[in-house]
């Protein structure tokens, strides 16, 4: 198929997907819900048809009702994760009520064999919860709240629960890493995505995967708002995007009908830490003084009824202080001794010896309203904080001078509606984040000075004045989504058939000032006397460019019998500007590798149309072998495009 048809193809899916979800009422994203679907029948196995099905939440008493169809097939869709009283009554039978707990992303299998009984008695069933779903073709490992709240986590970084989860990994563990986050099967931490509350955290502009966490020692979310979360490594349905190996899809804590709230602090010294080896650099082998060290982490919970049964509040804080010392020193050099190059020693190196603190501050901030309108319908806002602050890059033969302040803000707000009747169910969101990493120069005032042994071949005896670069990354993104679920066909079978569309208003403001602040390169050949090199960035370094991403998918989970059930789905997306399409490639730059390098590699602006062929279809089946549900055979197929990162592509291009 030709792209041109391609193009028809997508503005056709992606205008009928349009009208099929805003022709309904507005209503919560999709990755942060769960659901129970099951069948009710009298005690010798017949279909009850228009039996009511009630869930009643244990965190604030809003109920849900539903009526089986003539199967006795009945599907409660858009719950809030969380402990419901499930109740089945039928005019002349015996009501009959279970307690259970839906897990994020679950489809709970709830079946009710009610009795014949001239008196209304309710037998109460009591089922635990399970972390386990055995009638998906996900594969998915579910964390649940008593895991994330109980489960030792030295940093208090989710993240790291994510090892839970087959085929995972986390990347920077270590105490002095500067890099937190996860992978999963054989692809980059790039290829993941995280879904809170339904807002995904991709990050769109450089490596981690998940906005904020590159190159940061910090936690992308404070870990005493979370409920619980879903970590899902293959067969993802179609309502999943901008992924192609690993999704974290968490929700966050609410606030229900009593007043709660917990508080914790943890602190850690240097006495409390071991050290393997001590550095021995001096000649006369005197290690040095044991670095500083200090680790404090501090936080609180609060959540209740603003209005009983009505409007609940919640929120929490949590901080991280930390201090770790480099130490800063200069390698005695066999070809640039004391005393042979005056221009060096009239530096009196030994002034900028010694350890320095290096301090990292993080302070995270959560806070949602929920509000149940009837039993029908719910509003939901939250806001979420996170700056942090990361002085480093410096030690050994890099002064304090070259330190780096490594700022990183992710804010998000997220307003989300909720509207059930009957088999219907429309979810709708609306969501803003602010994504800023910023790393600067902690003082620009000074030149940097670089001394090189060029005898040794490039060795740096020391680095002075103030850092090189000045890196300033920010991403805005405005998403609007709206998800229509449908559970009332009947046609071979029970169908639930889903149907979304998104669109995400990004802009990117990049400024890359590299070798911004000059610096002079000194070498032994010239006895350092005075530079014989200098770096200094010329050129404009602002990459700000626009982008819109469009997605929009249809899926069917179908259930020919009660053991056998098939999903089958296809998603369509689509980016204005993911590449810098309108790039051209500079004169000087296409007449010098002209003749080396393939014409195609060039373009003069017009050479790179969006991609409009990224349809990707999802199939996946599951079947249940006994009829206690403990055995199932499960499998699945897919197409999975993501993203390529802004980074990699539009500003390496343009340097």
């Amino acid at each position: 198929m030709s792209r041109t048809s391609f193009e028809h193809l997508g503005r056709r899916l992606f205008l009928s997907l349009a009208f099929v979800v805003t022709a309904t009422p507005a209503a919560l994203s999709q990755t942060s819900t769960g659901s129970i679907r099951g069948y009710v029948t009298d005690s010798g196995g017949a279909a009850l048809e228009g039996a009511r099905v009630v869930a009643v939440s244990a965190l604030n008493g809003a109920q849900r009702e539903v009526t089986t169809q003539s199967r006795g097939f009945y599907a409660m869709l858009g719950l809030t994760p969380g402990e419901y009283d499930v109740t089945a009554r039928q005019i002349g039978m015996a009501p009959q009520k279970i307690h259970v707990r839906v897990l994020i992303g679950q489809v709970y299998p709830l079946d009710f064999r009610l009795a014949a009984s001239a008196i209304q008695v309710e037998a109460v069933t009591v089922v635990a919860a399970s972390g386990v779903e055995t009638r998906t073709s996900e594969v998915a490992t579910n964390v649940t709240r008593q895991q994330v709240e109980n489960l030792p986590i030295s940093d208090r970084n989710f993240l790291d629960l994510v090892q839970l989860a087959p085929g995972t990994s986390i990347q920077g563990q270590g105490i002095n890493d500067t890099r937190k986050t996860f992978a999963a099967g054989a692809l980059p931490a790039e290829n993941v995505n995280v879904f809170i509350d339904g807002a995904s955290y991709k990050n769109d502009l450089t490596a981690g995967g998940v906005a904020g966490q590159d190159a940061s020692r910090g936690n992308p979310f404070p870990l005493n708002a979370i409920q619980e979360f879903r970590v899902i490594t293959q067969n993802y349905k179609a309502e999943y995007q901008k992924a192609s190996s690993g999704i974290i899809t968490a929700t966050t804590k609410s606030g229900g009908n009593q007043w709660q709230g917990s508080a914790f602090f943890y602190g850690q010294g240097k006495d409390l830490i071991g050290t393997d080896s001590l550095p021995c650099v001096r000649p006369a082998c005197v290690p040095f003084a044991k670095p500083e060290y200090s680790r404090y982490q501090v936080g609180a919970t609060f959540g209740g009824p603003l209005v009983r049964d009505r409007l609940f509040l919640f929120g929490s804080y949590e901080g991280n202080y930390q201090n770790r010392a480099n130490t800063v020193f200069f390698t005695p050099n066999a070809n640039a001794p004391p005393g042979r190059f005056p221009a060096l020693d009239s530096l009196n190196l030994s002034q900028y010896e010694g350890q320095f603190v290096s301090p990292f501050r993080s302070t995270l901030l959560f806070g949602k309203l929920s509000y149940v309108l009837t039993p029908t319908q719910s509003l939901e806002l939250s806001v979420t904080g996170r700056h942090e602050t990361d002085v480093r890059e410096f030690g050994a033969e890099r002064t304090f001078l070259q330190a780096t302040n490594v700022r990183n803000d992710v804010n998000t707000a997220i307003a989300k509606h909720r509207y059930a009747q009957g088999n219907w169910l429309n979810e709708a969101m609306a969501s803003f984040q602010h994504y800023r990493r910023n790393p600067t120069p902690n003082d620009t005032s000074i030149v940097g000075r670089r001394f090189e042994d060029d005898i040794a071949c490039c060795n740096t005896i020391a680095l002075l004045g103030g850092a090189a670069s000045n890196q300033d990354y920010t991403q805005h993104r405005f998403t609007l989504r709206n998800d229509v679920t449908y559970s009332g066909l009947q046609w071979a079978g029970q169908h639930v058939i889903k149907a979304g569309a998104s669109i995400d208003f990004a802009h990117y403001h990049i400024i890359k000032d590299n070798n911004g602040n000059p610096e002079f390169r000194y070498f032994t050949t010239d006895s350092f006397a005075f530079p014989r090199e200098a770096l200094l960035g010329a050129g404009n370094p602002d990459f700000t460019t626009n982008n819109r991403a469009v997605g929009a998918y249809v899926q069917d989970d179908w259930s020919p019998t009660q053991r056998l059930q098939l999903n089958l789905g296809i998603r369509w997306d689509y980016e204005s500007d993911m590449i810098d399409n309108g790039y051209v490639t500079p004169p000087g730059v296409r007449a010098a590798l002209d003749t080396v390098v393939p014409s195609k590699y060039f373009t003069d602006g017009t050479q790179r149309p969006p991609f409009y062929g990224a349809f990707q279809p999802r199939v996946g089946l599951s079947y249940v072998l006994d009829e206690g549900g403990r055995w199932t055979v499960f499998g699945g197929f897919g197409v999975y495009y993501d993203r390529q990162l802004y980074d990699n592509v539009a500003i390496v291009e343009k340097y």
